[in-house]
């Protein structure tokens, strides 16, 4: 595997290492209302009396795939792992905006300093760090006041966790958004992210 200061010309393609019980969803239109019957499917299995609440839960990831397609979606990953009866709720989009929808910054200390330039969320971290194969990269985590309407009911706050990665010899960047609702758990699901992000290789 090339290291990305190694490249110099834009690589094809990209490659994370995910854990075990990460549903992987589709975002193409011709492809993602397929994965999500077979994750409803999988959600649900052995549960016969609740229609409405997977009838919900698809309506919900229906709006989610959309949005995060319009806005350069590539891939959803969605947690499936539990502790005990308790759900480990997260997510990963994976997104590659278009040059004309993204600030043209030449390097990852420039995007940092766009990015404090605007709201950065509560309990905000902004910092540029370096991902063994992927990169020179800027991650911020923040947490977001909860949307029950949008989130099944949730009322806890959601910490989210993105790295923006610049495309070697591009101007391009590759963003990894994180996100869990389990705020309990946040500290350990943000190790679980980082983790995640640092398997980033370029091919």
């Amino acid at each position: 595997m090339k290291r990305a200061a190694e490249f110099t010309s834009p690589p094809t393609d990209y490659n994370v290492v995910v854990p075990d019980g990460w549903f992987q969803l589709v975002l193409d239109p011709d492809a993602r209302d397929r994965g999500i019957v077979a994750l409803a499917d999988r959600t649900f299995r052995g549960v016969d009396n609740a229609p409405h609440l997977r009838d919900q839960f698809m309506r919900d990831l229906q709006r989610k795939a959309k949005d995060a397609y319009q806005v350069g979606g590539i891939e959803l990953y969605l947690s499936t792992l539990t502790i005990g009866p308790v759900p480990l709720a997260s997510s990963l989009l994976i997104s590659l905006p278009a040059p004309d929808e993204w600030p043209e910054c030449s390097d990852a200390d420039e995007l940092a300093e766009y990015l404090a330039g605007g709201d950065l969320g509560a309990d905000a971290e902004l910092d540029v760090v370096g991902l063994e194969m992927g990169g020179t990269t800027v991650r911020h985590r923040h947490r977001e006041a909860p949307d029950p309407q949008a989130q099944m009911g949730n009322t806890l706050p959601t910490t989210s966790l993105t790295y923006y990665v610049q495309v070697p010899a591009s101007k391009r960047w590759l963003l990894l958004n994180f996100s869990t609702p389990v705020d309990p758990l946040a500290d350990r699901m943000v190790e679980l992210f980082d983790a995640v992000a640092g398997t980033l290789h370029w091919a």
